[in-house]
């Protein structure tokens, strides 16, 4: 079977795809600097796969280390999640964000080309759609137009250094998987969400007021033209994400394909405290506070594209994403 190289692998998404990787039979190296996870998540993985995958502590920055790796691994494919991803850090910290998504990337891209490696699947984000982006996603909106931050301008610019890596070499492959909203954990319990520091995502922040950490939620807005008058987005669980990965790999082709990977259905947010709810037991605290610059009233994949082309769709749910996500919350946190 083939052998992968999992940048990122000890992260959030990383790690659920390494789990669904191993059990789909294929050899994985993880290469992670540890800056968003820790190095027990390997452990982790250990004891629902029975494999620890090799581990690199490197960062992608540093050339040298990386081009031992290549030299080494013989591997047949990249994943490719690596990348700093706070949105409001990326505002604060451009050129911190330029330099480490960019760099990081081409630094990689350069040691596949090196090692006659041609195939990566990159993780993008459904926020290179920017303001395209309201409604339903599909793959053929123009994308890099109105997008608000510099993380998400980094995963258009990887997009497009994708794509004319691809023009220069007619057995490169590269596959972009746009994500929309990663939620949940493993159904052990034992990976899942843990972001350092303050996390921006609104199922963290759900969470961190669940343990106390944090006194109650904001929700931005109940004066949007939606059913409740909160925001809509598509919240994916993340093993299907890390599903879609694997059927990514499967059917890898020379040049660039991308897919959405989300459910298609929109979530609020007043609709995730009630799931939350039904799933606790317990009320959430919450108080609506003014909207935020440049939030779209509602964003949703059409990842039908995924459906015909990957034989891929999300199958687990909202509840079972609260579920499970309490369930890691209870073991791990």
């Amino acid at each position: 079977m083939e052998k992968i190289l999992v940048t990122g692998g000890t992260g959030y998404i990383g790690s659920h795809t390494v789990v669904e990787l191993i059990s789909a039979g294929y050899t994985v190296e993880i290469l992670d600097n540890l800056c968003n996870s820790k190095e027990s998540v390997l452990d982790k993985i250990f004891e629902i796969t029975g494999v620890k995958p090799k581990f690199h502590k490197i960062d992608l920055l540093d050339f040298g280390a990386l081009s031992n790796i290549f030299r080494e691994g013989n591997f047949d494919c990249v994943l490719h999640f690596a990348g700093l991803k706070a949105v409001a850090e990326s505002i604060a910290e451009p050129i911190m964000y330029y330099e480490n998504n960019i760099g990081g990337t081409l630094n990689l891209l350069k040691c596949m080309k090196e090692n006659n490696v041609n195939r990566i699947v990159f993780s993008s984000s459904a926020t290179v759609y920017g303001d395209a982006g309201n409604g339903a996603c599909h793959e053929d909106l123009p994308a890099g137009h109105g997008i608000t931050n510099p993380y998400g301008r980094t995963k258009y610019m990887i997009e497009e250094i994708l794509k004319d890596v691809s023009v220069s070499n007619p057995e490169f492959s590269a596959t972009i998987l746009r994500y929309f909203n990663p939620i949940g954990a493993h159904s052990s319990g034992l990976i899942g969400e843990d972001p350092n520091g303050i996390p921006n995502n609104l199922m963290p922040v759900i969470m961190r007021v669940a343990t106390g950490e944090i006194d109650e939620l904001s929700v931005y807005g109940n004066d949007y033209p939606t059913a409740d008058g909160s925001c809509i987005r598509d919240y994916i669980h993340v093993v299907d994400l890390a599903r879609g990965h694997v059927a990514a790999l499967a059917k890898m082709r020379p040049g660039v394909k991308i897919y959405n990977l989300g459910t298609g259905r929109g979530t609020s947010v007043l609709e995730m405290v009630s799931a939350f709810e039904r799933a606790s037991g317990r009320k959430l605290p919450y108080k609506v506070a003014p909207r935020r610059a440049g939030d779209l009233a509602e964003v949703y994949a059409d990842p039908s594209l995924a459906w015909q082309e990957l034989g891929w769709k999300a199958s687990m749910s909202i509840d079972d994403a609260m579920r499970d996500t309490l369930h890691y919350l209870e073991l791990c946190v």
